[in-house]
């Protein structure tokens, strides 16, 4: 391979512009030639940049509104020819195609065509075809043609051109050749992610995955692993969208748990009020409602002080001045919300080693999705949990009824016990949870833990009983024994949600009556594993 090879020649097609007029004046000053298509070729012309068309080159005219332009031995010659090669040297002079050393391309905006909603047919025009192909054929012959994808890599470019005389070096044309091909594998995986979509496909015979890197992470979950952290492009608010205000770049376990959080929290529609939730170690140790965002803070640190310490803190409303105080009086990794106040970011500055990052927004709950996970040998797909059950579906199941106030308990912790690990179990009490077990091997085990952390939390705050009495409690999955039913109203819990389904439905249904406690059925579990 050619260490160092001179850029004489490019060729510029890009459908974002950004930075092109900047780029094509730096390698004209370098005494590039520049060729062009379309739109691209008008902006450098318009600008009083030398630029020939690749019309021109190829003696075609575009044609079919764009969709043949490149696709032609001119260009690809140009690209795909051997240096090297006496063979292609030769075949290149009998057919007046001249060498291309730099192509940059950037592909039509199909993401983002997807993402506003467009329908079918305007999805389809916006599937790149060209841009693809060149990309391709210049990656694989690196060792000759330096290859350009993000705008990000302009200044990589021109700089590694500065240092070389002109020329790119091959370590860096290889870097770049990786780039290229990893872009159109996102792109084809975007496209075919959306065709399975469109056309109804729930599980296409291949599915290709693919992402943008966002961070290299410091290590993994543990020291001893790399990692990285990869966006989706679904522009989906949460950590990957966020803007961080301060403190020290996030670790993977920083970024696992603070996604936790913030989904957990867009459960509550801020239109009904302030909530927060407290994550430490992808669960939740601490949800609330309050009056006000800080109350909301106060009544979720209090459901378990102990585990609040270096936990994950997400709001569904902008940080404000109150809350802030409030929250820098113990140690807390990261802070996630919508938005936050000057007042509030002057607070947080006196914590610099305390993150806080902002969204714009909340995740949709409800919205469609898919969820990975690897396995040995391969990777599990579903549907992301949007699942929602509100108070109209469910079904009573005892003979009392839940009360107005016992039902919006009911439903808060439900929502809860979809974010909590299975076996999970939830006691609430006045909108905030009091109580949680969660990732036990039982469900009679979660029951017990959650209601000794209550009793450990009554006894620091100096409660005269746990405020698991009179609590409301969900359970993820249904009770398949009536004993995790029972601890529960051991516990104090006056009333119960669960899926149902069990084949003991009716013996755990007769120990809510015998217990005297209210129980209703959602129809639907929520395992988290």
């Amino acid at each position: 391979m050619t260490e160092r090879l001179p850029i004489r020649r490019a060729l510029l097609s890009v459908s974002d512009k950004t930075g092109l007029l900047e780029l094509a004046r730096a390698l004209h000053e370098r005494g590039v030639e520049l060729l062009s298509t379309g739109g691209s070729a008008g902006e450098l012309r318009a600008a009083g940049l030398p630029v020939r068309d690749v019309a021109d080159v190829t003696g075609f005219p575009e044609m079919m509104d764009g969709r043949v332009k490149t696709l032609h031995p001119a260009v690809h010659g140009g690209l795909l020819a051997l240096r090297d090669n006496a063979e292609h040297l030769a075949a290149m002079e009998t057919h007046s195609i001249a060498p291309i050393d730099l192509l940059v391309v950037n592909l039509y905006p199909f993401e983002a065509t997807v993402a506003k909603g467009a329908d079918y047919a305007t999805c389809i025009e916006n599937i790149d075809i060209g841009g693809p192909a060149m990309i391709r054929a210049a990656a694989k012959n690196h060792a000759f043609v330096t290859v350009i994808v993000d705008v990000g890599d302009y200044g990589r470019l021109l700089s590694d051109m500065d240092q070389h005389g002109g020329a790119t070096c091959s370590k860096f044309r290889k870097k770049m050749a990786q780039t290229a091909y990893a872009r159109t594998a996102a792109y084809d995986a975007a496209v075919s992610t959306w065709m399975a979509g469109a056309i109804g496909v729930a599980a296409p015979r291949r599915r290709a995955f693919a992402g943008t890197l966002a961070q290299t992470l410091r290590y993994g979950e543990n020291p001893h692993q790399t990692a990285a952290f990869y966006t989706d492009g679904s522009g989906r608010p949460g950590v990957a969208t966020a803007v961080q205000h301060q403190g020290k770049e996030l670790s993977y376990n920083n970024i696992n748990d603070t996604d936790a959080a913030f989904e957990l929290v867009a459960e509550f529609d801020p239109a009904e009020g302030p909530a927060c939730a407290i994550i430490k170690h992808a669960n939740p140790c601490g949800v609330a409602r309050g009056k006000t965002l800080a109350a909301a803070y106060q009544a979720a640190f209090d459901c378990d002080r102990t585990s609040a310490f270096g936990g994950i803190v997400a709001l569904n409303m902008p940080l404000d001045a109150q809350t802030a105080r409030a929250i820098t009086g113990i140690f807390t990794e990261v802070v996630i919300a919508p938005g936050a106040s000057d007042e509030a970011r002057e607070i947080f500055a006196a914590k610099p080693n305390l993150r806080l990052l902002t969204t714009d927004g909340l995740p949709d709950p409800r919205a469609a999705g898919l969820a990975y996970r690897q396995v040995a040998g391969g990777m599990l797909v579903q549907d992301r949990d949007n699942g929602h059950v509100g108070p109209e579906a469910l079904r009573v199941v005892t003979k009392l009824q839940p009360t107005a106030a016992q039902m919006a308990d009911l439903m808060f912790a439900w929502k809860v016990a979809k974010h909590v690990k299975s076996n999970a179990i939830v006691y609430v009490r006045d909108g905030a949870t009091v109580g949680v077990g969660a990732g036990q091997m039982s469900r009679l085990d979660s029951a017990l833990i959650a209601a000794r952390k209550a009793e450990r939390m009554a006894e620091a705050l100096g409660l005269p009983a746990p405020l698991t009495r009179g609590s409301a409690v969900a359970s993820d999955a249904f009770f398949p024994f009536a004993d995790g039913l029972m601890e529960a109203a051991a516990a104090g819990a006056t009333c119960v949600i669960q899926p149902g389904g069990s084949m003991r439905d009716d013996e755990v249904i007769a120990a809510a009556d015998a217990a005297g406690i209210a129980m209703v059925f959602t129809g639907m579990r929520h395992f988290r594993h």
